[in-house]
Parts: structure tokens; C-alpha cells; sequence
């Protein structure tokens, strides 16, 4: 019986800039995400062809991909410019796209392979299998999806299925949020949001009374799903994604390593099912703590149930920042001086939050730490009692910046003696062996040595510390021959560049496969199917779209009472309220949510178990 094929699995990291997914890559990913020059979902995390094409380059050195960003809604009169930019992209060897806008499937690209965004909105069999239909090497999932939602959608596809496991999270379904368009005039959908969901807002019941003030009620956790992979793999889903094209390097750094580290394991417990994406060894100088890196709480989000058990909490209501990890409570307070019940080391420069007793967060740095005394320099309002958080581990943020992962490969060596006097080298990967190269050097003469050979031999060929090769096994063929080091140099650093040479030759790259017939829908299309170009709506209407609005991005404004966003959290099961529980009562509705300078009216389908947002207008 032919053994079962192994599922390749990819964990796929941001990159804000060149230097960020190089680090990456470094630490471990298999591949990278960012954006590029233009129209990528985040407007502040655009990079040059020049920069992806040397991260491109390292990258497939590692058999590793890059995939870029051209996720956003096109316009009309932008088509030409993105075909110039995904012929430039394709020459720089990006292995991706991922994109959101269906004119991508009709423009005349180069045949790179086409990654539906998360901003398709994918969260049925039906839609997916529409993507894969139309031509899609690989589907971004949407964040709600439950366990069982996903290994529905596995049963109707064939494509490499992708989800997100880390990072910041989106209150709305991705691509059908328009508050920020609404309100603002910047569109999500257009790389430019405004994260209206991270604002305070006052809670408005019914009666029109103010139930809340000032809180963060839209404004969602961190994902966290690094013990949840496992069930994620089974579910279907083969290539992790960690969210943060806008986070800095020490993030990125902490969040991949801590991911690389829990996808080998399942990897190491169960090989001959599952493999590495990507080839090479990783080397940590430092591995910090998840609760390290900036986090809002976390939350595993649906991934277990479509309605979560009361009490589980998914929003930070009370800030959108980063509240750091726990390290003790306070003890007493004397003037500029605290003293703290903490195990921790605390550092001069650590900054620590606190909520104070109206429930805001509150901070202030540590001047000078003796032990558990903290020295400030001017006094804070903190009573005794109050838990402390630290969001700014000053040595361990040191230590991160100056440590560095190293990526090596693996490679078996063979050494011989030709006819003509002719020593020859052969290096190939100890992994993937189908690569390999051939050096060889003419010997001046061939003479038997005085002394053993092979250990001086060996130290000479390993020697490859200037390459991202390591030297695994040495088959020394040429026995007790005498050959300088100065030969053996020459010959490893030629067998090293060949090798080199036919590897980037021989780089397996993707080619976009062109579906022989197109997708079918029967479906009417609205503003937030994101149709903003013709092509796209020629696109659908020959799938057999029975109508299609235009994106709301076409409008000039939004009129109130559009729906801005739909999502799967449910502030009243957020705040103890909902609607199919006796406490959904002491709630009466409607709710809206009032802002600095507009109001959003709130709407709960229960038998969906959804919340809808409306824009209820701005004020003059």
C-alpha cells in the first residue's frame, strides 16, 4: 500500500517591513505576509519591490514563501495600475497574492497563485467552495469559525485552508465592516480603517437612560490558539496565521518563536502525517513568554462553541491597550515609594498599569526598583490591594532586541577521488536530497599522508559558518590521501555556491491554476459584497448573480441607518444580558451605543446569535 502523503503545515507571520520578515523567517516561519508599494489592508505597512525581492530571496533559500498583500477594493480607475504592480510583484518572486476583489480573477496577470483574504468573508461551504471554484490556491477563513464550521467547510474543498491563531481581532465579520467608512470617510476595505471598534462609548438602553459611560464595548481581546492547534489541524486547517502587519519586531520575534516551537511538537509526535511547510533548523538565543508580548487579554475567540458559556469573556471593555502580565498586588504606599507582593524581578524603567477604583486604567514607570520596593518619581493614587500589572519588562525588551535566532540547513557531504587526479566534493540536503552539487579540483599531485586525515578533513569541510549550511555527515571517500586545507577550502566554498545556484534554479514555485469553468451563484448581492469595480461585477453577474449593489465605497456618504457591521460578539452576552436568559430582561432594548460625535443603534438576531450595527448618524 503508497503511504499516506503528508499534509505540509505553514505558519505564516506579518511583516510590517523587510527587516521584520527576515526576522521571521529566522525565527521560524514558513512563510511570510506583507504588504506592498499600494492597495494592501494596511495602509502603514507598505513596503518597496526592492524590499520583498531581497526578503523573496532569503526566504526561498528556506524553501520558505512570501505572500503579499493586494487585499483591498479596486477602483476603476486603479485596474491598470495593479496589473502593473502584480507583473512587478511576480518578477520579484513573491509566491502570492492575497486579495479580496474578484477583478483580480479577470485582470490580465501573471499565472502567481491567487489567496483568498480574509476580507472575502468566508464562512460557509458555499462561499468557499465558490473561491476554489474560481480559482483560489488557498482560502483565508473568517476568525469566528467554530471547530465544527470549519471541518464543514473542509468536507466541500481540496485547497489549503488557513486560519488565524494570534493577534489582534476584528469585532466585525473581515470586509463587512463600514464604520469606519462611515464615520470617518476612511475605508477598511481600503487599507485606511479608523478602528472605531477600539473607542469608548456610552451604553444607551431603551428608556434612554445611560447604563454605561466611557467603556471600550466593541473593543475585542487578543486571540490566543496556541493549545488549540491540534484540534485546528484535524479540523482542516493547514496553514496558522498570526495577525500583526503593523506590530514591531520584538512581537513578531516572541509570537513566531513561541508558534514554531508548538507546531514542532505535533510535528515530532505524529511524522508521518504531518511536515514542516518549509526546510531548516531554528536556533532561539531567547524565547520569552507570550504574556510579554503586547496583548489586550486573550481569548480563543469561537473556535470551541458558536455560543460561548456565560462569564467567558472576549472584550476589554475598560481599555484597548495592552495591560501586560500579573506580578503581584500592592502592599503599601508611603509617598513616591510602593511596596508590592511580587515573586517577579522588577527592573529600573518597567512601566506597570493598575485599574484604579472607577475601573480605568491607570500606569506609571518604576524610577528606581530595590527588590520589591518600587521608587517612583512623582506619587500615584494606588490603594493597597490593587493588582499590578507589568506592560513594559525593560530587560527583557533588551534582551529580545539584542538576541537573534539562526536558521541553518542540514547537508551530507561525499568525498572521492576521481580519474585525472581529480578530487570531487558533493554536498547535498541531508532532508531533501533530490538537491545536491558537485565540486571539483585538480590535486597538483597525489601523495599518501604521513598522518591521519579524516578528523583534519572534517573540521575543514564543516567550516561553514559563513553560510546558512551545517554540516551533518561527512562520507570520506579518500582515505589516507594527503590534500591541503587550502584545496578542501576551495573545494567546500564551489560545491557551497553550486549548490546554491541549483537550488534557487530549481525553487518549487506555485503556478496559478485556471479553473476550466466558472463558479455559479444564485445569490443578490448588497453594498457589502465589496463590488466596487466593473470587472468584478462582470465577474459575478456571469456566475449568475441575480443582482448586485456597489460597495458602499462608491457612495460619497452613508445615510443612517445602514448596517456597518455584522458581528458574531454579542454585547449583551458580553455584559450578562442576553436576550434568551432571564437577565436579557433587566436589559431593555433597544441598545445604542453613543460615541464622541455619533450614535450606533444595536440590533440582536438570537437564532443567528448575531449583532448587527447600524449607523444611526453624526452630530452637526
Amino acid at each position: 500500500m503508497k503511504p499516506a502523503k503528508k499534509r505540509p503545515l505553514e505558519l505564516l507571520a506579518p511583516a510590517r517591513n523587510a527587516e521584520i520578515a527576515l526576522a521571521a523567517i529566522d525565527h521560524g516561519a514558513d512563510a511570510v505576509y506583507m504588504g506592498a508599494t499600494t492597495h494592501g489592508a494596511r495602509h502603514a505597512a507598505a513596503n518597496s519591490i526592492d524590499d520583498i525581492k531581497r526578503v523573496t530571496d532569503y526566504a526561498h533559500r528556506f524553501n520558505a514563501r512570501v505572500y503579499v498583500t493586494v487585499n483591498t477594493l479596486i477602483y476603476d480607475n486603479e485596474l491598470e495600475e495593479v496589473t502593473s504592480l502584480v507583473h512587478e510583484l511576480y518578477r520579484a518572486g513573491v509566491d502570492a497574492l492575497i486579495v479580496q476583489d474578484m477583478a483580480m480573477l479577470s485582470l490580465p496577470l501573471p499565472p502567481i497563485p491567487l489567496h483568498a483574504s480574509t476580507q472575502c468573508d468566508t464562512r460557509t461551504p458555499r462561499r468557499a467552495k465558490f473561491l476554489e471554484e474560481a480559482g483560489f490556491s488557498q482560502i483565508v477563513l473568517a476568525r469566528e469559525l467554530t471547530l465544527e464550521e470549519i471541518a464543514a467547510i473542509r468536507a466541500v474543498t481540496t485547497v489549503p485552508l488557513e486560519g488565524f491563531v494570534h493577534g489582534a481581532l476584528c469585532v466585525s465579520y473581515s470586509g463587512n465592516c463600514q464604520a469606519s467608512y462611515a464615520l470617518t470617510g476612511r475605508s477598511a476595505n481600503r487599507g485606511e480603517c479608523a478602528q472605531i471598534c477600539r473607542l469608548p462609548f456610552d451604553l444607551i438602553d431603551g428608556n434612554g437612560n445611560t447604563v454605561m459611560t466611557g467603556k471600550h464595548l466593541l473593543s475585542l481581546r487578543d486571540m490566543n490558539r496556541i493549545t488549540s492547534l491540534l484540534p485546528m489541524i484535524e479540523a482542516g486547517i493547514s496553514s496558522f496565521k498570526i495577525e500583526g502587519r503593523l506590530k514591531d519586531i520584538n512581537y513578531v520575534k516572541t509570537v513566531v518563536t513561541a508558534y514554531r516551537r508548538a507546531l514542532d511538537e505535533i510535528i515530532a509526535a505524529r511524522p508521518d502525517e504531518f511536515v514542516r511547510s518549509s526546510i531548516g533548523i531554528t536556533q532561539w538565543e531567547q524565547a520569552p513568554s507570550l504574556e510579554s508580548a503586547f496583548n489586550r487579554g486573550y481569548t480563543d475567540y469561537f473556535l470551541h462553541s458558536r455560543r460561548p458559556a456565560k462569564g467567558v469573556a472576549m472584550a476589554s471593555v475598560d481599555t484597548p491597550k495592552s495591560i501586560g502580565e500579573s506580578i503581584g498586588r500592592v502592599k503599601r504606599v508611603k509617598g513616591k515609594t510602593i511596596e508590592i507582593n511580587s515573586r517577579e524581578t522588577i527592573n529600573n524603567g518597567d512601566g506597570m498599569s493598575y485599574y484604579d477604583s472607577a475601573g480605568v486604567l491607570r500606569g506609571f514607570r518604576v524610577n528606581r526598583a530595590d527588590g520589591n520596593i518600587l521608587h517612583l518619581t512623582a506619587p500615584v493614587s494606588i490603594t493597597p490591594g490593587t493588582q499590578l500589572y507589568r506592560n513594559l519588562n525593560t530587560a527583557s525588551r533588551a534582551e529580545l532586541s539584542r538576541s537573534r535566532a539562526t536558521r541553518t540547513i542540514p547537508v551530507d557531504m561525499t568525498l572521492w577521488l576521481a580519474p585525472g587526479n581529480r578530487l570531487s566534493l558533493t554536498v547535498a540536503l541531508s532532508d531533501k536530497k533530490t538537491t545536491a552539487a558537485t565540486a571539483t579540483v585538480e590535486l597538483p599531485e597525489v601523495t599518501e599522508a604521513r598522518t591521519p586525515q579524516l578528523d583534519g578533513r572534517h573540521r575543514t569541510l564543516a567550516k561553514l559558518g559563513d553560510t546558512i549550511y551545517t554540516l551533518n555527515d561527512l562520507e570520506d571517500k579518500a582515505g589516507g590521501l594527503f590534500v591541503p586545507a587550502s584545496l578542501l577550502a576551495t573545494l567546500r566554498r564551489d560545491a557551497i555556491e553550486t549548490l546554491e545556484k541549483a537550488r534557487k534554479a530549481a525553487y518549487p514555485f506555485e503556478v496559478r491554476q485556471y479553473p476550466a469553468t466558472k463558479p455559479t451563484t444564485t445569490e443578490a448581492l448588497h453594498y457589502n459584497d465589496n463590488v466596487a469595480n466593473r470587472l468584478s461585477r462582470d465577474y459575478y453577474q456571469q456566475a449568475g448573480a441575480t443582482s448586485i449593489e456597489p460597495a458602499l465605497e462608491n457612495s460619497p456618504s452613508v445615510k443612517p441607518g445602514t448596517r456597518v457591521m455584522l458581528t458574531r460578539y454579542c454585547l449583551r452576552r458580553e455584559l450578562g444580558h442576553c436576550l434568551l436568559t432571564p437577565e436579557g430582561k433587566k436589559l431593555s432594548g433597544p441598545l445604542s451605543l453613543r460615541g464622541s460625535n455619533f450614535s450606533l443603534n444595536l440590533d440582536f438576531d438570537c437564532r443567528e446569535c448575531e449583532m448587527s450595527v447600524f449607523f444611526a448618524g453624526k452630530e452637526k
